[in-house]
């Protein structure tokens, strides 16, 4: 499990420090297939201003991916759930798991989800969230357990037009406050960013910035 400002602060001779997110992959890949599915749409422009730390889920997959033949092997999963979304195993070991996680390679400023890890990203509070393709648990009394309180954070969404998790992911938006959005013509999946969303993500990653204590550097562009 690496971090990718520790490769980019290499290139560029020492970088200040970026904001540090721990991404959360979805069910039944691996940190390494969202790393690739990151760093391999999004540009550098975006990627360079960010600390992401991409962990694999606790346990081995209980099942086919919906991966195989497309990223190989092993596959993980944060937790098992019934054919309904309603009942679920592993949960509290998967919290524990993550609280570890954020202990061992914190401090974190913020969590990104990716379908099934999004359901995780009230593990603690922090202050930057990126959501794409998930939804809360179906299940009333897992979703109370997991989301304690109403999100308190600046968040990114992503939804596709084709993703079988719009509605819920559209539901989700409720719960957070003038919360950034990227909308994309695709299923999902990480998508690449196009003109619009790649303006979107800017104002985002500014926003994160100017929270940011003063002595942690700008890596924004200055005007011409």
């Amino acid at each position: 499990m690496g971090s990718l400002a520790a490769e980019v602060a290499g290139d560029f001779g020492g970088a200040p420090r970026r904001p540090k997110f721990l991404c959360l992959h979805g069910f039944r890949t691996s940190g390494e297939i969202m790393r690739t599915q990151v760093v391999g749409k999004w540009p550098e422009e975006v990627t360079a201003r960010l600390d992401l730390v991409f962990p694999d889920a606790p346990f081995p997959s209980e099942g086919k991916s919906d991966v195989d033949g497309i990223f190989p092997p092993p596959y993980y999963e944060w937790f098992q759930f019934d054919k309904d979304f309603m009942e679920y195993r592993n949960l509290d070991e998967c919290f524990a798991y993550i609280e570890n996680l954020m202990i061992e390679h914190g401090p974190f400023d913020g969590l990104m989800g990716f379908s099934q890890g999004l359901a995780l990203t009230r593990v603690a509070k922090l202050k930057y969230l990126v959501v794409i393709g998930g939804a809360k648990f179906q299940s009333s009394a897992v979703a109370k357990k997991a989301y304690p309180s109403p999100p308190d954070c600046t968040s990114l969404h992503f939804l596709g037009d084709m993703d079988f998790l719009k509605a819920p992911g559209e539901a989700l938006l409720e719960s957070f406050v003038n919360p950034f959005i990227i909308r994309h013509p695709k299923g999902h999946t990480v998508p690449r960013l196009d003109e619009k969303s790649m303006e979107t993500m800017l104002e985002f990653l500014d926003k994160i910035e100017d929270d940011l204590p003063c002595d942690k550097p700008s890596t924004r562009k200055k005007a011409i």
